[in-house]
């Protein structure tokens, strides 16, 4: 077989099969899990090659700041790919991207080593926005919130399955999740090879462009989308606060509780059975009594009082208590996902949902030059201690801007409707 005859065969469509939800929905199942698998022990692996909490808090800063970096870089240039050649190969250059990335990590050695293996990770990666566009691909959009909701869901289970999973291996050797979650990615590989067929027709594709794709012109023509307007800078608030969240989770039930990865890996696992429920089996229905719009507000509102009890907790079980309580925070994402990808046409999902994504990548850049400082000021700080909720009150901070940013939105859209009628 030639080379040209094997890139075809690797990159074209599953011609034999009709694009679907159950595809996409066991591809995102299998690559939260693969991911889930070490964020409750990433942190600690961090913290082998540190000597003190501070140390501990301002590396981990680091690495996951490498990875951001290089995803916001990365991010609409592959959804701009996505939208040339199409979702699947994509998805596939992703999985061989985290294959790498956990095998790597697992064998590393030193600091730089994790950083550096986390940038080229950072750079193959982009399965959400791809995955989101290919939803949007093959739903007509009155169906995509319910939609998102069900792809929300999927990686809601792979969030209870794979930070328990990684709690209970970390326990046994902290690389060994990394080594689990590099054959999950190979598995996914594998089925996207095998099995999952593209979603985007020949018809509906569109040449590359390099100046659309870079990420200041991705996130421009975001914020001109229109019927998008200032949701763009929802986006970013409530994002940067989710990422801030994600990066001082662990760190924080650590400096505050004592907890360790078993702990931690149980408190993710059971955000992730919120979203699951949430997005799975509440947000066909809450969506039938609800518009979008109310569905986001209702949601803000409760993510920020999540983020300021969080922080106030004075015990471990709290923590889960407010996981429960949050149910409607967990709709938030695929409400406003929805009203954005709703705004673009059929020829740019790619395109706009790579920009989104490239937004929350940019969030997730900010997020540790922010978090680690507020980690490390309050790394010294006896357990029990109030103030070490700070990282998690200037998330409720943000939530509240997102929350404010969002009605004014509303109303405007609702004034010039009004208006036209």
């Amino acid at each position: 077989m030639s080379q040209s005859e094997f890139r075809f065969r690797l990159f074209s469509p599953r011609r034999d099969r009709t694009a679907a939800m159950p595809f996409i929905m066991l591809t995102a199942l299998i690559d939260m899990v693969s991911i889930g698998l070490i964020i409750p022990v990433l942190p600690a692996l961090v913290g082998s090659f540190t000597g003190s909490q501070a140390d501990q808090a301002f590396w981990y800063g680091v690495v996951t700041f490498a990875f951001s970096l290089a995803n916001f870089f990365a991010a609409p240039i592959l959804g701009a790919l996505s939208d040339k050649h199409g979702r699947r190969p994509v998805l596939l250059l992703g999985f061989c991207g985290l294959a790498l990335s956990f095998f790597a990590t697992a064998l590393s050695t030193a600091l730089w080593m994790l950083i550096a293996v986390r940038l080229v990770s950072g750079a193959m990666q982009s399965n959400l926005a791809v995955a989101n566009a290919y939803v949007a691909d093959i739903t007509p959009p009155e169906e995509r919130a319910k939609r998102f909701g069900m792809l929300g869901a999927m990686f809601g289970v792979g969030f209870i399955l794979g930070p328990v999973m990684g709690g209970l291996l970390g326990a046994i050797d902290l690389r060994l999740p990394f080594f689990v979650a590099g054959g999950l990615a190979l598995l996914n590989l594998l089925y996207g090879y095998f099995v999952l067929p593209e979603s985007l027709s020949a018809e509906r594709r569109h040449a590359f462009d390099w100046s659309a794709a870079n990420p200041a012109a991705a996130l421009r023509a975001l914020a001109q989308l229109k019927g998008a307007g200032r949701l763009a800078a929802v986006v970013a608030c409530s994002g940067l606060a989710q990422f801030l969240l994600y990066t001082c989770w662990v760190l924080y039930t650590t400096f505050k509780f004592g907890w360790g990865p078993l702990e931690n890996g149980w408190s993710l696992a059971a955000v992730g059975l919120i979203s699951a429920i949430a997005q799975g089996l509440l947000l066909g229905r809450l969506l039938k009594r609800f518009s979008p719009q109310r569905l986001a507000v209702l949601g803000l509102v409760s993510s920020t009082l999540a983020y300021a009890m969080w922080g106030a907790a004075t015990q471990g079980w709290m923590m889960f208590a407010i996981i429960f309580l949050n149910l409607l925070g967990a709709t938030v994402s695929a409400a406003i996902q929805s009203i954005i990808s709703g705004a673009a046409d059929a020829r740019s999902q790619g395109k706009t949902l790579g920009a989104v994504s490239g937004l929350n990548s940019l969030m997730a850049v900010i997020a540790p030059v922010i978090g680690a400082p507020l980690l490390v000021m309050v790394s010294h700080l006896d357990q029990g201690n109030w103030r070490i909720g700070t990282p998690l009150y200037f998330c409720a901070l943000l939530q509240a801007a997102a929350l404010a940013l969002a009605v004014s939105h509303f109303r405007q859209q609702r004034r010039a409707r009004l208006g036209a009628a």
